[in-house]
């Protein structure tokens, strides 16, 4: 075992592209923490059932997702990249976590409750309700210290802790209890069309949106027609002018310069040439960075076997703590033949 603390992150592959708030609030944020943590990075495609999709662009969309994350920069041999469903111990292990989940805990998850107030619980699945225990056994069955979370999942992450404690209390201590590692470097990426809304697959409108393997010339010409605000000056003020906040934020995190150092940069200059830096910026990251995918793409049995040795040792440290869980609780083990 290493002496490195552990971290564990997943990703859904909702869209055939991750996006501009993946790339800088995740995938950016992997590839560094690989360096000085036991890392394991996963897709999860059981999450993803929650929604409607077709079995062909599931399938498509998970290895587009895994391709991403190595295109980004994480090295497999380093942080084992797996598909969550070739890892049978999570669903195991969900269960054994809902038995000890109340059901009025889990009805007040937040997303739970935002997802369903507009079409109602009754056009909700089950699968979305119990999304916070799966989400807990990710975590859990690989005993992770730290856990990336962005602030809209920190109480999914409470829910966590609450039952590693409660399992540890009730059976003695089996699971680590994880921490929150919030990533405070980069600020909310917001949507081009609509600057008071994040950016993101759910929410924005196609032209409000940077997906990672989108054509670039495309990506240029949202910069271009993105939403900015009244007025000639180009300052950073989230509330008075969320349009240029949100270039100057993109554009600090592509360039590394700090906010108010292209401030004083775009003296005198107009939202146009703010635009075309912001794209600019964008465009010298992204565009090796979809070349790189879609060369993982093309090498479709590499990846997957890629997959395979992930997800084999994914499941050493998943089957380990499942088998001391099943044991805890009683369940009677299988006689070997």
């Amino acid at each position: 075992m290493s002496d490195k603390p552990r971290v564990l992150s997943l990703m859904q592959p909702t869209a055939d592209s991750l996006h501009l708030g993946n790339y800088l609030g995740a995938l950016r944020q992997w590839v560094a923490l690989q360096e000085d943590h036991e890392a394991f990075f996963g897709v999860c495609d059981l999450h993803a059932l929650t929604v409607e999709v077709t079995p062909a662009e599931l399938r498509q969309r998970t290895l587009r997702a895994a391709a991403q994350f190595m295109a980004a920069g994480v090295d497999p041999e380093a942080a084992p990249v797996f598909v969550q469903s070739h890892v049978p111990e999570h669903a195991e292990l969900m269960w054994v976590l809902s038995t000890m989940t109340g059901f009025g805990h889990a009805a007040r998850m937040t997303q739970f409750k935002d997802k369903t107030a507009k079409g109602g619980q009754d056009q909700a699945n089950v699968g979305l309700f119990t999304y916070p225990i799966l989400m807990a056994a990710d975590i859990l069955l690989y005993q992770a210290d730290k856990v990336p979370v962005g602030e809209d999942q920190r109480q999914h992450l409470e829910l966590t802790r609450d039952l590693a404690q409660r399992f540890n209390s009730r059976y003695s201590p089996t699971f680590v209890v994880p921490e929150p590692h919030i990533v405070k470097s980069v600020g909310r990426i917001m949507d081009l069309q609509d600057p008071t809304v994040k950016m993101s697959k759910s929410a924005s409108s196609p032209n409000g949106i940077i997906e990672l393997l989108e054509e670039p010339a495309v990506n240029a010409k949202k910069f271009r027609s993105a939403v900015t605000d009244s007025g000639r000056e180009i300052s950073y003020d989230e509330e008075a002018k969320p349009g240029v906040a949100n270039l100057l934020s993109i554009l600090s995190a592509f360039s590394g310069r700090p906010i108010d150092v292209l401030v004083g940069e775009f003296e005198g200059k107009g939202y146009g040439d703010l635009k075309g830096a912001a794209a600019d910026a964008v465009a010298t990251v992204i565009s090796p960075f979809r070349e790189r995918t879609l060369a993982l793409m093309g090498e479709r049995s590499e990846l997957e076997q890629i997959l395979a040795r992930g997800a084999d040792r994914a499941r050493g440290v998943a089957s380990r703590t499942l088998a001391k869980v099943y044991k805890k609780v009683g369940l009677l083990p299988p006689v070997r033949r």
